[in-house]
């Protein structure tokens, strides 16, 4: 059986990788990033080039698409030169990036009117699951379309969840980001009070991952913090546009989230002192700045007050 020729859309951190394993899975794979040089690898691998988006479009049997932020998808989307109008009727369009519950409602009933199927396809996990096919990822849409997708999904993911109706996979994904958020700026208070008690970090560290205490961001993120590079796989300006999102829901929902808010508070506060690209575990560097311990093995480094605490990157 042929298999379908697809279209990836955004070559990014997450695009990418995925991207590289369907090559590796034997489908045709034409890409398109507004900068090429993202798509080299791909290329090598065996991937064509696509001129636009109107073009790939056209000649795919499926669009799959890895976005930053819901202005992108929608542009990318919509529109005489975007990707639903330009399908042919029957074919499929599978989004992961992560969106606005109203964006995706929206293209689904776009889909619909141009007899195209829209999937949303939120995925989690980070870059390095991407990259070993091991993400999991939220579906929301059709379940016929879902089924007729499933070995595309089991290519990028190791747990598929399809979760009902258009909107409930944005939805997913974001309450799971907002566990992961609040964790992170919560840990580095936890690793701090360990520091300071002159407990060696790797004991700090290995207790909470032996506790009631631990988290994928205790696994995760705690190396990273260690390392000082604080996880430049994902920006603050991501962070806090997924923190934005996720307190719409509940706001659309009819109430506000406590913890959410606070969150957003405080990625926000390291975005403005550190800048859009700073990696996300900045937030753990502005308790080291107020604590005036950096949290490094074995019992943390002092803070050099002479260092300046803006745009660090």
């Amino acid at each position: 059986m042929m298999k379908q020729k697809i279209f990836f859309v955004g070559l990014g951190n997450m695009g990418n990788p995925m991207a590289a394993n369907l090559i590796k899975a034997g489908y045709p794979v034409q890409v398109f990033d507004l900068v090429r040089s993202k798509s080299d690898n791909l290329i090598e691998m065996g991937a064509t080039w696509a001129g636009d988006i109107k073009q790939g479009s056209r000649q795919a049997d499926l669009v799959i698409a890895s976005l930053p932020r819901p202005p992108q998808v929608k542009e990318v989307m919509l529109g005489d030169q975007g990707v639903i109008v330009n399908m042919k009727a029957g074919s499929c369009v599978i989004d992961t990036s992560t969106s606005a519950v109203d964006l995706v409602k929206q293209l689904f009933n776009e889909g619909l009117s141009k007899q195209v199927d829209f999937l949303e396809a939120p995925v989690t996990n980070a870059v390095d699951m991407a990259g070993l096919g091991r993400l999991s990822i939220f579906v929301g849409g059709s379940e016929k379309c879902f089924q007729q997708h499933r070995p595309i999904f089991d290519v990028l993911g190791e747990k598929i969840f399809y979760v009902g109706a258009s909107g409930n996979g944005t939805t997913v994904k974001l309450l799971t980001n907002l566990l992961w958020f609040v964790t992170a700026a919560t840990i580095g208070e936890a690793l701090m009070l360990g520091a300071k008690a002159g407990i060696p970090l790797e004991t700090v560290s290995e207790a909470i991952q032996s506790s009631a205490g631990n988290s994928w961001v205790a696994k995760h993120d705690i190396p990273s913090i260690f390392a000082g590079h604080y996880d430049p796989s994902f920006s603050l300006a991501l962070c806090c546009k997924d923190l934005g999102l996720i307190n719409d829901i509940a706001r659309q929902q009819g109430y506000e989230l406590t913890m959410g808010a606070l969150a957003q508070t405080i990625f926000e506060k390291a975005r403005a002192q550190y800048g859009d690209s700073a990696a996300e575990l900045h937030v753990v560097r502005l308790i080291e700045e107020k604590a005036g311990l950096l949290l490094r093995p074995p019992h943390g480094v002092a803070w050099d007050a002479s260092q300046t605490s803006t745009q660090t990157s």
